[in-house]
């Protein structure tokens, strides 16, 4: 028995390390593209902050890849073994269905231990360091923020347009100046500008329009346009913008996922002191995503065995098949209830279990099923 545990242990294993590779190669490039591809296109972002960004990614993906990978493995080493037959043969010198995927099950448990450790300290401070590593870019090379016919809204309190951009120099500028409710009060047009970032002494840019015109809103009615004030016109005006607010705008705009566990219960603990129902909903609900989330990989190898063995099919195609329609529905779900996290009415700190509840009592259902044949 050790001689076929081995085997089973290794052939899972070995497929599912090149499984999860492939998979987070995917997300990884999928996210890259998503996130950094204005700035590798318009901006000249130094390539260790590139690099540094697909580190923070990678722990996020593999909360993913991992159970994924997994489900992928098992289904693809248990088709084939039914397909050539081989359970049969097993089966027939004594060994029990059950007694075979002792090794499967344990590796699932193992995976389940992996997810539970990334979930609720790796992958959240990864998202903290990728928050960070913006604030980086801003403060090591803040005119990398600013591109060709680009809107720029990184700045507190700012949204700024640029037509074109050679270097330093600015064509074409619109800047809105906004309150706390994102509503504009002043409107500031520039036919050109210079950026003189300085980093040393105030962590600040200064943004140099030439031939500004400014643009008053009323602030009891801002959006009223028969109330608005034609200010000023400058031959040349400077504006600065600070970096330590776009430091302290991502600091406080922390949210729950990027917490870690011990950071989200002490959250809950003082939920009593101003905390609404929403953020409390939103906090319980992301607590238990980190356990549930984690138990992905034995939900998924409870459902897989059998439904490997039923399907009686070696094709590598019809595992990845079966792989995508399992993972598209479990993650499909998690992320429909990740999005009424903050609405209380929906209990989505209960509804994020049910997709744990209904693979794993499917799952027990068809392995018991088909361990009695």
């Amino acid at each position: 028995m050790r001689i076929l545990d081995r085997y089973i242990t290794g052939q899972v294993l070995t497929t599912g390390l090149f499984a999860v590779g492939v998979l987070s190669l995917v997300l990884v490039l999928g996210n890259v593209f998503k996130q950094l591809l204005d700035l590798l296109v318009n901006h000249d972002v130094p390539l260790e902050y590139i690099l540094s960004f697909i580190a923070y990614i990678i722990p996020f993906s593999l909360t993913f890849t991992i159970p994924w990978g997994f489900l992928t493995a098992v289904l693809l080493i248990f088709g084939r073994l039914s397909a050539e037959n081989e359970l049969i043969a097993l089966r027939s010198n004594g060994v029990s269905i059950p007694r075979l995927c002792v090794p499967v099950f344990a590796l699932s448990l193992i995976c389940v231990g992996i997810c539970f450790w990334i979930n609720v300290d790796v992958a959240p401070k990864a998202q903290e360091q990728m928050k960070a590593a913006l604030y980086n870019i801003a403060t090591s090379n803040p005119i990398a923020m600013f591109g060709s016919d680009q809107i720029i809204d990184q700045f507190p309190g700012k949204l700024i347009y640029v037509e074109k951009k050679q270097g330093t120099q600015l064509q074409n500028i619109l800047m809105y100046q906004l309150d706390d409710r994102g509503t504009p009060t002043m409107v500031v047009h520039a036919k050109s500008g210079e950026l003189l970032p300085e980093l040393k002494k105030n962590q600040q840019i200064i943004l140099r329009l030439n031939d500004a015109q400014y643009e008053q809103r009323d602030s009891a009615s801002p959006q009223d346009v028969q109330k608005i004030h034609q200010g000023i016109s400058a031959g040349q005006n400077d504006l600065a913008i600070s970096l330590e607010d776009l430091y302290e705008k991502n600091k406080k705009k922390r949210g729950p996922s990027q917490m870690t566990l011990t950071e989200l219960l002490h959250e809950q603990g003082l939920a009593g002191n101003g905390m609404d129902a929403q953020q409390r909903s939103a906090l319980k609900t992301e607590t238990n995503k980190r356990f549930s989330f984690s138990l992905a990989s034995f939900a998924f190898c409870l459902i897989a065995v059998p439904l490997a063995i039923t399907a009686h099919r070696k094709e590598t195609s019809i595992g990845f098949l079966f792989s995508l329609i399992v993972a598209f529905v479990y993650f499909f779900f998690i992320v429909m209830v990740d999005t009424v996290r903050s609405n209380p009415k929906f209990h989505p700190e209960m509804l994020i279990w049910l997709p744990n509840v209904v693979f794993i009592t499917l799952g027990a259902v068809l392995f018991y099923r088909m361990s009695k044949r």
